[in-house]
C-alpha cells in the first residue's frame, strides 16, 4: 500500500480508518474463484483437464470458478502476486518463486505422486546410452521456470559433474513438455528432458513414435506440483478449497474421472517446507539469487 503524506494528523487518521474499513471485508469478498495453471502443456490440453475439476469446485464451494490461461510460467507468479488469481496449479520451482514474490502463498494439496516425482531423459539417437554420450550434442529443456523440465534435471546433471551450458553444443528451451518430445522426435535436438508423468501420458495416448524416441535416464525423486492459493484469501474459503480437493475419492466414478485427468491417484495435504529442497536446488543451479 502506498503511503501519502498529509499535513493534518486528523486527516491522516481518517484516511487510515477508511483504508482499514475498506480492506477488512476484502477477505470475504471473493465471489468468483479465479484459477490458472503453469502452461506446461498445450493450452487446449490444460482446458480439457480443468473443465470437470472447475465444475466440481463450483459445486463444492458454491461460487463460480473461472480458468484464466497464461502465456508463460512467470505470468502465473505475477498474477498471484498482483492478486489477479486466487488458486494456481504450480510446479515446485514456480511455487518457490510465488512464495518469494508474494510472501504468503500457501501450498494446499499435491497429488500423492508429487511426493516422489521424477524427470525423464529421452533421445532419438541410437548411440546415446548415458549423459556422457551427449557431449557436444544438442539438448532441450522445457520452460526455463519448469521444475521437472529444467531446474531438477539441470541440478542432477550438475551433481553428475555436467554443466549443461558447456557440455552440450546447444541448449534450447521448448517451452512445454510435449513440445520437448516433438523436438527430439523431429531431430531438432539430440536429446531432451521432461516431466515423467507427461511422458507416460503421451505413451498411453500413442503420441510418441517409440520406434524413434526412447528413454535413456531418469532422475532421482523430488517434490513437485501443488495447488497454491493466495495467502490473503478468506481462511474459511482456503479450508473449503483444501477440503474439496481432499474429498476427491477414486472410488467415486465421477471423482475418478477428475482425478484421472489430473493424473492423480488422489490429493494429499502439502506444506511449504516440502519445497525447501527445490529452493536449495534452484540456488545451487544459479536460477535464484
Amino acid at each position: 500500500m502506498s503511503m501519502i503524506k498529509r499535513p493534518l494528523a486528523a486527516l491522516a487518521g481518517l484516511c487510515l480508518s477508511a483504508v482499514t474499513l475498506l480492506s477488512t471485508p476484502a477477505l470475504a469478498e471473493t465471489t468468483t474463484l479465479r484459477v490458472s495453471a503453469i502452461p506446461d502443456e498445450a493450452p487446449t490440453e490444460l482446458m480439457r483437464k480443468f473443465e470437470p475439476l472447475g465444475k466440481y469446485l463450483e459445486a463444492e464451494l458454491g461460487m463460480p470458478v473461472t480458468f484464466q490461461p497464461v502465456s508463460d510460467y512467470a505470468g502465473v507468479v505475477e498474477a498471484l502476486g498482483a492478486k489477479r488469481l486466487d488458486l494456481a496449479w504450480l510446479g515446485g520451482f514456480t511455487f518457490v518463486q510465488a512464495k518469494l514474490r508474494t510472501g504468503d502463498a500457501i501450498p494446499l494439496v499435491q497429488r500423492e505422486q508429487d511426493e516422489v516425482f521424477t524427470s525423464t531423459f529421452i533421445t532419438a539417437d541410437p548411440e546415446v546410452k548415458t549423459h556422457a554420450d551427449l557431449k557436444g550434442k544438442s539438448f532441450a529443456f522445457g520452460s526455463v521456470s519448469s521444475t521437472s523440465g529444467h531446474l531438477m534435471p539441470r541440478y542432477f546433471l550438475q551433481q553428475d559433474g555436467i554443466d549443461p551450458d558447456a557440455f552440450f553444443s546447444r541448449v534450447g528451451f521448448s517451452g512445454a513438455h510435449d513440445a520437448t518430445v516433438a523436438w527430439v522426435e523431429s531431430g531438432k535436438v539430440d536429446a531432451g528432458v521432461l516431466n515423467s508423468s507427461v511422458w507416460e501420458k503421451l505413451l498411453e495416448q500413442d503420441k510418441v513414435n517409440t520406434d524413434k524416441v526412447r528413454v535413456y535416464a531418469v532422475t532421482p525423486t523430488y517434490y513437485d506440483y501443488n495447488w497454491t492459493v493466495r495467502g490473503d484469501l478468506d481462511p474459511a474459503l482456503i479450508e473449503k478449497i483444501k477440503a474439496a480437493f481432499l474429498a476427491l475419492d477414486p472410488a467415486n466414478p465421477e471423482h475418478k474421472a477428475i482425478l484421472d485427468l489430473q493424473r492423480a491417484s488422489r490429493f494429499v495435504p502439502t506444506k511449504a517446507e516440502n519445497y525447501q529442497g527445490i529452493e536449495e536446488a534452484a540456488r545451487a543451479a544459479g536460477l535464484l539469487e
